[in-house]
Formats: C-alpha cells, structure tokens, sequence
C-alpha cells in the first residue's frame, strides 16, 4: 500500500512543516530535521541526465504519481550527462538544487559529505528500502547514512555485432575461456577481412573508468584504498594504455579522432551502431538502445577474464533528496513511487538498469522484450569479483581525468609513464583538497 498523505503528530508543534536550514558549504551531514507532510499544495522539482527517451519515461512516471498523489505537483529539469554535473554544482552552491536529484556514484560521497543530501533513512514513513537488493543498497551509503538509494544495476559488457562476424565468416568468442590477446587477434582479423570498411573494435580501454577498474581489479589492483586515497598501481595504466596503442597501430582498433568523435554521437550513432565497427564496451542495460539505433544483431559478451574476475556490478544511478529541500516527506514519496511501484516499473522498465528493487525485477520479467532480457540474462550470467569501493570525496572528476589523460596518450601527445604519473597526481591532489 501507498503512504498516504495524512499529516504527521510531532512531539513539538513548532517542528511542524519546518524545513531544512539553508545550505552552506562545508556543513555537517545532510538532513538532521524531522520529515512532515504539508497539509497544502506542494510543487517538487526532479532533475536528471540521459536521453529524450528517459525524459519521456520519467515525465509519463511523474504523471502517475501526480494522479495518485494530487495535491503535489512535479516540474521536470533534464540534462545530457557534461552539463548535468555543472548545473547541478551551480544549483547546490545557490541552494537552489531540485528537490530529488538523480545521483551517480562518482560524485553521491562528495555531496554528502558536505551536507547537501538528506539521510534517507530518516524518511522511514515515506520511503521504503526494505525490497532494494541488500548487496546494492549499502554502495549508497556513507557511514551507514543512506545518501543515495540505487535505482538499479549495471555491469560492463561488450557488445559486439554479430551481423559483422557472420557477413566475414568469422565465429563470435567463447567468453567465458578467452583472453585479452585473443580478442586483438580477433579485432585484427576482422579489420583485415573487412579490407579497410571497418575496424575490428572500437578502443574499449584507457578513457573511462570502468575500463580502468577493470584492468587493475585483474591484476590485483584497485583505483581506490579504502582510506580513500588513489592506489593504483601506475605501470598498470601504462599497461593498458600500451595495449590499445598497439591495437590502434595494427589496423585492429578505432582511431584516437575516431574515438573522439564517436563519443559524440551517443550509443544509438556511434561507430557500433552504423556497423564501422565490431566491438564496443557498453554497460548491459545500453544494449536495449544499441539495438535499436542499429537494426543489427548486437549480443552481449563478457570482457576477457584472464584467470581473474574483475567485473563488478555497479548501481546504474541513484535517487537522492536535496537537503535544501522545502518538502523532503513529499520528495521521499516520489522516490518511493519511482523505485518501488509497480505503475513506475510499467513506465520506466529497464531504461536506468536493471530494477533494484528485486520484487519489481520479479514483477518485470514476465513483460521484458527480447534486449531487456538480454541484459538481465547477462547480468545473472557475468562472474563478477568483489564490490568496488565507492569513490571518495573529492574523487569525483576521475573520469574525465582518465579521458582527457587516455586521450593524450592515444593522440601521442604524452607518454604514457608521464601521463599515468600526473593522472594519479592531479586526482589525489583533488581528493586531499577536501579533506
């Protein structure tokens, strides 16, 4: 059952509706004030990153529970991801943040760490956490302060297209035994037999940080300690970096321009999508777009093992409330009914992961199509190693610090032992700023 709005009986009269006081850079934890409901009409705002089919999902959603829960109104704000971030800093630092914020966990620890998320624990009454997937709920957490509430999971995947290889004769990999040199072969070979139409793979590694977890965690290594300063091993950057650079000499790989411009052009335009090349690394949730930007037979493989897992699952995004929040009981109700209804779930399906809440997944299952199943069969199939630590405070600009990094070295304007040296530098200068 739906909470309902009723107004809530307090000890003191004088807390009655307050709201959080204004919030100031460098205070203490988010939150802190008792959670009411207004007995007037109440306007929310939500922001969010993503595509215009993400924005006509979430604006059909917030039309339910604008039908279920009348008296409160619900504005809209969306962004594409870059100026997702940069809008969001400007409004916190104006106190002018929306109510519900979509969160990543990149940047949830250094907003919460300066006050400016509310503990969701304490929105008990409005908000139920109970179904979310216990393995997932806590890589929202801070000291046990439930800061951000994942929406759902991802992993990282290849996609690979596998029109390309039945058009070259060309057999798709075993996933689950081969190794980071078969798949160069594999690249090469498709680049060869293509005479030049296409590459073999786009360059999956090195720009992100997804890819870069990965690398290390295979080799025993982690980008973050747990005291939260930045442990990675620099040889094995330059590793990584080295491998694809050879990728890119032999034919086999994408470009470094040719990276540059495909990530301009998003999942549904990118060189994977028009078939200019045969492999790509995605998060599973994106194969549903993948698929439908190409037309093409696009499958899911895991990332070559070598004898180590090092995937992870990773909460796709998060829910978290504004501790500037006028209405934070109301806002706790409208991530309530995002995350946990079913008339959310009929709208929003997989679009931002695979559902964590497990009886909503449960529910979904039946209602799939064949890429939405394709995601939740790999995410169920993908061997996985240990949980990543959450990126600390301060932490935040690592992946556009490994992209502008990974570019310079694909573009031959940095070596890679310089650039993996001052990528490290340049990070934990960020984070020892915060502390």
């Amino acid at each position: 059952m739906r909470p309902r709005l009723t107004r809530r009986t307090l000890g003191k009269a004088g807390l009655l509706g307050a709201a959080p006081a204004p919030l100031l850079a460098g205070c203490g934890i988010g939150g802190g004030g008792e959670m009411v409901l207004s007995d007037e009409p109440v306007e929310l705002r939500i922001a969010w990153w993503g595509s215009d089919l993400r924005a006509q999902q979430t604006n059909e959603a917030i039309e339910a529970f604008q039908k279920e829960y009348p008296r409160i109104t619900v504005r809209g704000e969306y962004k594409e991801f870059g100026a997702y971030w940069d809008g969001l800093a400007t409004t916190f630092a104006a106190n002018d943040a929306a109510d519900v914020v979509q969160m990543d966990e990149q940047y949830f620890n250094s907003y919460s760490d300066r006050g400016a998320l509310w503990d969701l624990n304490e929105a008990a009454e409005f908000l139920d956490l109970s179904k979310i997937d216990p393995e997932l709920l806590p890589t929202g957490q801070v000291d046990g302060a439930q800061f951000a509430l994942p929406i759902g999971s991802g992993v990282l995947a290849f996609a690979v297209n596998a029109d390309l290889f039945a058009q070259y004769g060309m057999e798709l990999p075993d996933d689950t035994a081969w190794t980071w040199d078969d798949y160069a072969d594999i690249a090469l070979e498709l680049a060869q037999r293509g005479g030049g139409d296409i590459t073999g793979t786009a360059i999956t590694g090195g720009v992100d940080v997804g890819s870069l977890r990965y690398w290390s965690r295979q080799h025993g290594n982690e980008l973050f300690a747990e005291n939260g300063d930045v442990s990675l091993d620099p040889g094995l950057l330059v590793e990584q970096w080295e491998y694809y650079a050879g990728l890119i000499a032999s034919g086999a790989a994408d470009t470094a321009q040719q990276m540059v411009e495909d990530t301009g052009a998003g999942v549904e335009g990118g060189r994977l999508a028009t078939g200019k090349t045969a492999f790509g690394l995605i998060h599973n949730t994106q194969i549903t777009a993948l698929r439908s930007g190409s037309g093409a037979d696009m499958r899911l493989l895991q990332l070559p093992q070598n004898g180590t897992p090092a995937n992870f699952i990773k909460p796709a995004m998060y829910w978290s409330v504004s501790a500037g929040s006028e209405h934070p009981a109301e806002a706790s109700l409208l991530v309530d009914f995002l995350v946990n209804s079913r008339e959310a779930a009929d709208i929003l399906g997989t679009e931002r992961g695979v559902p964590a809440n497990t009886e909503i997944l449960e529910y979904l299952g039946p209602q799939l199509d064949e890429s939405e199943r394709m995601a939740v069969d790999y995410l169920e199939a993908v061997v996985t190693g240990d949980p990543i630590r959450v990126t600390p405070n301060g932490g935040s600009s690592v992946n556009p610090l490994i992209t502008r990094y990974g570019q310079e070295v694909y573009f031959g304007e940095t070596k890679p032992e310089d650039a993996a040296d001052a990528f490290i530098a340049e990070l934990q200068g960020e984070i020892d700023a915060t502390r």
